[in-house]
């Protein structure tokens, strides 16, 4: 019986074990892995903090969300054969650029597509003539004849309505409904008596959708009408709240819940 040597040993380990990774090519695969997340955050999802109660019931303030810049996103040509696109549709929630207040994102659940004809009548949505089942939608307040009787209410002082969409909304009515017309969407918030929203201040362009919300990925207590503090001192007086809260604050059961 032969025995292998120390050096045949050892020649055998070094054989074995793998080469390091240089700086260079440390560097490299850092690189890679920044510009696929980067790629990804920019392209195809986006972080989105529900700032307001309009969609209590389904989303509450504080709750943190990825979106999917992609689905509904316009078609792109070269990869159009690899990306399920799609329109978007009754009862789907999205995020997208407010039309009444530029820069600040909101999310509402679409409630007419192109060509669809609807109003509410005490409160009841009707689309196309048919009454809504709506298993999702939250009332708390009293009635408001022009908020639960749209459109056929005319707004008077005081109903939050943008003078825009008062001079307008006038061109979309035939006889008891308003008409969504091409590449808009009128939208509400679930949160029906809380929820400023296409009652208010007209139809989502298409080129405002930034996308559907996907899952929440973080929620946290916050008070409403945080995200009208705009000061430095109240935001790091926020960052601060929750560092020392985040465990008791953190609303853990519902990370990881999907959105619908």
């Amino acid at each position: 019986m032969i025995l292998a040597t120390e050096t045949q040993v050892k020649a055998k380990k070094q054989k074995k074990e793998k080469p390091k990774e240089t700086t260079p090519e440390f560097i490299a695969s850092m690189a890679v892995i920044l510009v696929t997340g980067l790629f990804i955050i920019t392209f195809t999802l986006q972080a989105f903090e529900i700032p307001s109660e309009s969609m209590v019931g389904t989303l509450l303030i504080g709750d943190h969300v990825f979106v999917d810049r992609v689905r509904v996103a316009p078609k792109s040509s070269w990869i159009s054969w690899l990306v399920p696109y799609r329109d978007l549709r009754r009862g789907d929630l999205v995020v997208f650029l407010s039309p009444s207040q530029p820069g600040l994102y909101v999310v509402k659940r679409v409630i007419g597509a192109p060509g669809d004809r609807l109003h509410l009548r005490d409160g009841a949505l009707y689309v196309n003539g048919q009454k809504q089942d709506e298993p999702y939608v939250r009332h708390e307040g009293d009635l408001n004849l022009y908020r639960d009787n749209f459109p056929q209410v005319t707004p008077m002082f005081g109903d939050q309505v943008t003078q825009e969409w008062q001079l307008t909304q006038r061109n979309y009515i035939e006889g008891d409904d308003l008409v969504v017309p091409p590449d808009r969407y009128f939208a509400m918030g679930d949160n029906r008596d809380r929820s400023l929203d296409s009652r208010y201040w007209g139809f989502i362009p298409k080129e405002n959708v930034i996308g559907r919300p996907m899952f929440i990925y973080w929620s946290f207590n916050t008070p409403e009408g945080q995200y009208m503090k705009r000061t430095i001192g109240e935001r790091i007086g926020f960052i601060f709240h929750i560092v020392i809260h985040f465990f008791d604050e953190t609303r853990w059961s519902r990370m990881f819940h999907v959105v619908r």
